[in-house]
């Protein structure tokens, strides 16, 4: 069994991990960090991390990064491991995170979705085929419309596995609007579509001559965050020091 702390247990993603928690015999939620609570959960609210006196094996994080400064120190006095879910941390947050992992387990991805990552490495393996070839790569991503950041992360993480095994030799499009030229061979286009409430929609593409190969990932559902974080906590648990990502939770399952 997983004991888990959950900090910002009363946001959304935090009660949908509560809800899948309960469901799994395997982990536990044994306490929640939030301001605000009403009483709605079958397990102690702390209003600070700092005033947290549950045991526990591992600590999921959906707060936000005004919370993450008090959250990692936490972790490295207690040598806590955590699954560091929240986005949009400065650069001296992220060296902080990194400081961190030299004392406890920090785990950090830029998706969460086992689907995502399981797809980073099928991406990789496609472009090592089919980029020699000829082939020209594409990225379309769509999101919602109150999403800020364009392209996203998950789309620049793709492109980023695709470029590390071509040994960095491409470069990324993000707008031809602007010129009239052909498609350079050696660049990876990426593509941002933002409307209504799409959750979240990856399609690659390799497009050659006579033949096209088309791989997509379509999340319906903040869900499937939430249970790549449940899973990160259970691979997380008694791990020692060190960077890890998703990819260390998918490698753990295949072997």
């Amino acid at each position: 069994m997983t004991k888990v702390i959950m900090n910002g247990c009363n946001g959304k993603m935090g009660q949908c991990i509560t809800g899948i928690c309960k469901e799994d015999p395997e982990v536990e939620i044994v306490a929640g960090i939030d301001i605000y609570d009403k009483g709605k959960n079958d397990y102690p609210v702390f209003s600070d991390i700092s005033s947290c006196y549950v045991d526990a094996d591992v600590i999921i994080d959906f707060s936000n990064a005004k919370a993450v400064d008090t959250l990692l120190d936490y972790c490295m006095v207690k040598q806590m491991p955590v699954v560091l879910c929240t986005t949009g941390l400065s650069e001296e947050q992220l060296a902080k995170a990194e400081e961190a992992a030299k004392k406890t387990a920090v785990l950090k991805s830029a998706n969460m979705s086992l689907g995502i990552n399981t797809l980073l490495e099928l991406v990789k393996k496609a472009a090592l085929v089919f980029a020699p070839a000829g082939f020209d790569m594409e990225i379309i991503e769509k999101h919602h419309n109150q999403k800020l950041d364009a392209p996203s992360g998950t789309a620049l993480a793709l492109a980023d596995s695709m470029n590390e095994a071509l040994d960095h030799a491409y470069h990324y499009k993000y707008d031809r609007s602007r010129e009239r030229a052909k498609r350079d061979p050696q660049e990876i286009g990426i593509s941002a579509v933002r409307g209504g409430n799409i959750v979240g929609e990856h399609e690659i593409l390799f497009a050659g001559t006579d033949e096209v190969i088309e791989i997509k990932h379509t999340a319906y559902s903040k869900a499937v965050f939430a249970k790549g974080a449940v899973e990160a906590a259970k691979f997380l648990k008694g791990r020692g020091a060190g960077r890890y990502d998703m990819a260390d939770v998918i490698a753990a399952k295949q072997g």
